[in-house]
């Protein structure tokens, strides 16, 4: 077996420090995130994931499981800017990004366009039910996500740092709502689903819900804060076999590419392109910071990979006839591939596809 991690690749003192700060940060929002969200932790350590790697999430769930009040919560624990945008199929891009008007300067006269920010100008912009608004507006927010920034009038205007987009779905109700587009949704790191509650947890929320409560969020986290602990999760180290473990994973998505699983080939259209493998590294490294390592394991790629794949694969007619969803084919492939692939080669369970890359 090969090691996940070697001497050579441990952080500096000072960075071991940052590594348990950001641990121990995490844990505390968490906690105060719990003093008003019941249950959902694994929603909860998704959502902090993806804000330390510097990612955009789209959750998806039905009404009712506080997704918004999620975010709302986030943006409270956290000392930043908090915007939400409520998506219906009326809303402009201008209503997103802002617009240009002319004012007239009382002083001397002279009119001059001035640029009015929208409410995309925020560290933490809440999308609520992103799919009720035609893709014309949905679009508004690809440069924003992608470059952080947004162009009006020819003139581009900086978005702050850190930024944001925290996105909610109902996956249920696709009456007078319009499908996001692929480029879109590959925008977003994770996309994360938020089941309902066990019963213990429902009955908490009922109690909690229903008598004269109220809890205060204690900010935990401000913009320099989280921008300096980012830069700490980029630079976890992580082993070369790692790192292809979590390409394998991606690969073995498109159907259209060398020796795939022959479940692939059945049940998948269009695989994740190179973006994914990006996420998947990134999304493990915070991870492995998040849970106290210094070094990212097969364990975190395992763990990020529902979140990271499952919007990037798209299943054909064949898998929605045997209610095969992509968290189905993701289960599959982490059956499939091997966590080492060398003692797989030497096996000689390791699909061609991936042998080729270490021949030699």
């Amino acid at each position: 077996m090969v090691d996940d991690a070697t001497p050579a690749q441990s952080l500096p003192h000072e960075d071991l420090v940052a590594v348990e700060r950001l641990k121990s940060a995490f844990d505390n929002l968490k906690a105060e995130m719990s003093k008003v969200i019941v249950g959902q932790q694994n929603v909860l350590e998704e959502l902090l994931i993806a804000i330390f790697a510097r990612g955009h999430c789209l959750l998806i769930g039905v009404p009712g499981l506080a997704k918004t009040l999620m975010i709302h919560t986030l943006g409270d624990a956290l000392n930043l800017s908090y915007n939400r945008i409520q998506f219906t199929p009326d809303l402009m891009p201008s209503d997103i990004t802002g617009t240009e008007v002319i004012q007239e300067d009382k002083a001397t006269g002279v009119r001059q366009f001035k640029f009015l920010r929208g409410p995309v100008f925020a560290n933490i912009v809440l999308a609520d039910e992103i799919n009720r608004t035609p893709p014309k507006t949905q679009a508004a927010l690809l440069e924003a996500m992608q470059e952080r920034q947004v162009t009006v009038g020819g003139e581009r205007h900086r978005l702050p740092d850190p930024f944001f987009v925290l996105a909610t779905q109902n996956p249920i109700e696709q009456e007078g709502t319009y499908p996001l587009p692929e480029a879109q949704l590959d925008r977003f790191m994770l996309n994360i689903l938020v089941d309902y509650p066990d019963e213990e947890e429902e009955f908490e929320i009922v109690r909690l819900t229903t008598a004269n409560l109220k809890h205060s969020v204690t900010k935990i986290l401000a913009g320099n804060d989280i921008l300096e602990l980012q830069e700490i999760v980029r630079k976890v180290p992580i082993a070369d076999h790692v790192i292809r473990y979590a390409l394998r994973l991606t690969r073995a998505t498109r159907r259209e590419k060398g020796d795939v699983p022959d479940f692939i080939r059945d049940y998948v259209s269009w695989g994740a392109g190179p973006r994914a493998s990006q996420y998947l590294v990134l999304a493990s490294k915070a991870r492995a910071v998040l849970y106290g390592r210094s070094y990212v394991a097969t364990e975190d790629i395992r763990a990020v990979a529902g979140p990271v794949l499952r919007h990037r694969i798209v299943t054909n007619f064949n898998a929605e006839a045997e209610g095969l969803k992509p968290d189905d084919i993701v289960k599959r492939l982490i059956k499939h591939i091997p966590v080492d692939e060398r003692e797989a080669e030497q096996s000689g369970k390791l699909p061609k596809i991936f042998k080729s890359a270490h021949a030699g």
